[in-house]
């Protein structure tokens, strides 16, 4: 590696420590980015796209290409695309992710998700291909997704097996919608992540939207919450230390560090880490000295509910449509981006049992809204946070002179008053027509409809 090559070096716990603190923005820089993915599939046959098969992911690229967005390589493949600050990635089963960027107010966050759902989807439409936007592929056994051709994914691939029973499940048929927020300092960042983590349970029932798999209703409102119950619990799942007493900065960073490293990335050459943690990296275990990409790719490679960075993850929703990504980042935005609701979120959950939350996360997956433990109760809650979100919405519109932006809870607003979650609309679309005794073939051209929320009798989804 040429000298003006290298990378900075990492030779004190106090570095790691720091990476976190960079991340501290006073609010008027404060912005919402959205991630959020989709599944590909032949319109003739209803199977997955490959990435080399005609047409295929590469061809998808390769039209998005021309209208302005560039290749990000690896090797001799393209694996995704940037433009401007917003990006195009792919996950291992070949899920489409849209990176988008860093956006001051949730109306360019709407109009940045329509825009790409449309280009997409015009592009499906030249291809013989269709989407969906779900938790959980509706259609695809796990053996007959194919696999993207990223070195990273092959050593998760072979990894994911040791740890969890539904690991490949989650690569190859999982797919969600993230929120990605800032914070202004540690204290900040606690008081978020503890508000994020106790409600981002109640998130994930709001907009579960994963009850199909293999064709068929799987016994779940949020499949995809269960599966990545069942994947790795050194990495994933529900993190109760946030709540403790000196959680910070340093008490992430002493988390990671005891995780479990996938590999050592040396520009494209990808070396096994052998089981070794970073921590053991960091004390000289391996012939290689951790630099802070090092660290930055083992950031990267946690899947908790929520996850920090230099800014706050929250990883707890089901993929859906357009007023769906939106929804989840209003929500998220309401609730942490004025201070009153930070507050009033944060007293509310202050006296919450973590054993209760908990329990009721793990129940959210089969019961949505219904989930309960001890007092506390998701469909309640959910009702509870759509008001504080929509009254932050409403005084922030006001404080930045735009209008108002609490019209984006709308879906967030039905399905708590309801307590009709998207999962269960669509198994009750998909009753209504089984019993009006469909074929398998009419059926999935139905389900088809309805998973993009259209349906011949005008209902939205």
């Amino acid at each position: 590696m040429p000298e003006t090559d290298k990378k900075p070096e990492i030779t004190h716990k106090s570095q790691l420590t720091e990476y976190f603190g960079q991340g501290c923005k006073p609010p008027g820089e404060w912005s919402i980015g959205t991630e959020h993915e989709k599944f590909l599939f032949y319109k003739n046959d209803s199977r997955r796209i490959s990435y080399f098969g005609e047409p295929g992911i590469r061809t998808i690229f390769k039209h998005l290409q021309n209208n302005g967005w560039q290749p990000v390589w690896e090797k001799q493949n393209v694996v995704g695309l940037k433009k401007n600050a917003a990006f195009v990635t792919l996950e291992p089963g070949g899920q489409v992710e849209l990176s988008g960027s860093k956006l001051k107010t949730l109306q360019e966050t709407s109009e940045e998700t329509k825009t790409y759902f449309d280009v997409l989807e015009d592009i499906c439409e030249k291809l013989e291909l269709f989407s969906l936007s779900l938790g959980f592929d509706p259609l695809s056994a796990r053996r007959d997704v194919p696999w993207i051709p990223k070195t990273r994914y092959g050593f998760m691939k072979e990894y994911m097996p040791r740890k969890g029973k539904l690991g490949h499940e989650m690569m190859l048929n999982t797919a969600s919608v993230q929120v990605n927020l800032d914070y202004s300092s540690e204290d900040d960042m606690i008081k978020k992540m503890r508000v994020a983590q106790a409600l981002q349970p109640v998130a994930t029932a709001i907009f579960a939207n994963s009850p199909f798999s293999q064709g068929k209703p799987n016994g779940f409102l949020s499949y995809r919450a269960h599966v990545w119950d069942d994947t790795d619990p050194d990495r994933c799942g529900f993190l109760p230390f946030v709540f403790d007493t000196g959680f910070g900065f340093e008490y992430w960073v002493d988390y990671l560090l005891d995780v479990p490293m996938y590999f050592i990335q040396r520009g494209e050459e990808y070396l096994p880490a052998g089981g070794m943690t970073f921590r053991d990296f960091l004390q000289g275990k391996h012939k290689l000295k951790p630099t802070i990409d090092d660290w930055d790719t083992h950031v990267a490679t946690v899947f908790p509910d929520i996850r920090l960075k230099q800014f706050i993850e929250m990883r707890g929703a089901d993929a859906g449509s357009v007023p769906h990504v939106t929804a989840v980042s209003a929500l998220w935005t309401g609730l942490l981006y004025d201070s009153a609701s930070l507050e009033e979120s944060y007293e509310l959950i202050s006296n919450w049992n973590i054993n209760e939350v908990k329990e009721m996360r793990s129940r959210v997956p089969k019961d949505g809204l219904n989930a309960a433990s001890g007092n506390l109760h998701a469909g309640k809650i959910a009702k509870q946070i759509c008001q504080i979100a929509e009254n932050g919405l409403k005084r922030r519109s006001e404080f930045l002179g735009i209008d108002d932006e609490s019209r984006f809870l709308e879906p967030v607003r039905k399905i708590t008053t309801s307590g009709v979650t998207p999962a269960e609309m669509l198994l009750q679309l998909n009753e209504k027509k089984l019993s009006a005794g469909l074929n398998v073939s009419g059926w999935e051209k139905y389900q088809l409809q309805i998973l993009t929320g259209e349906t011949n009798d005008n209902s939205k989804i």
